[in-house]
């Protein structure tokens, strides 16, 4: 004996609103994740990612008497025809102490380009206490043909790091950075200069 099974067309209708709502919100948050993610490592120090400090924040840091050693080190991406490298290789700094440190970039190529830099820290649990109070990182760069420019960077650790069961025993820190073609190259042709301000890409 053949059954018949009665079906709501109200109860497909909610399936389907359900339905749409989920994948309306996945899509919402795969619009979100990078920005999310973004802030999350800068909240974190996740990935090796940097601090910023204002001069203000900078200034009331008890410096430690304890010591730690910084590295630095800097090269370029594929493609990017520039030669880029710290002035110093390593610091020897209190912690909290500010420091100055310097890289060199140079345009070996025969136009403007306009670069940006990518960087971390390594070991990556130790990027949360590594502040940058200025660096050149926060802003597009563009170099004109053979230009060589100097790009300081500010920074401190923060003494919050002696706090750190797992940081605390960190002797070296190592800030990296690399080079990249910025895909805004406005600056470099001449062409609407004012997009070529500071876009947030630093890395932070």
């Amino acid at each position: 004996m053949a059954l018949s099974v009665a079906i709501d067309p109200r109860r497909n209708r909610r399936v389907a609103l359900y339905a749409g709502a989920v994948a309306l919100s996945m899509l919402g948050l795969g619009f979100a994740s990078v920005p999310l993610y973004r802030m999350f490592c800068e909240a974190t120090g996740f990935g090796g990612t940097t601090q910023r400090a204002s001069t203000t924040e900078a200034e009331a840091v008890q410096v430690a008497d304890q010591t730690i050693s910084v590295r630095f080190d800097g090269n370029v991406a594929a493609g990017m025809p520039w030669q880029f490298g710290p002035d110093q290789v390593t610091a020897e700094m209190r912690i909290g102490e500010r420091k100055l440190a310097y890289f060199t970039a140079r345009n070996l190529s025969d136009r403007p380009i306009t670069g940006v830099a990518s960087f971390n820290v390594e070991p990556e649990y130790a990027a949360r206490y590594f502040m940058k109070i200025q660096c050149f990182c926060f802003n597009l760069q563009t170099l004109q043909p053979g230009q060589t420019v100097s790009m300081p960077v500010n920074y401190y650790v923060d003494p919050a790091i002696l706090n750190d069961a797992d940081a605390s025993q960190v002797k070296q820190i190592t800030l990296s950075y690399t080079f990249h073609v910025s895909t805004d190259q406005s600056a470099a042709t001449g062409k609407d200069a004012s997009k070529a301000l500071d876009r947030g890409t630093s890395a932070r």
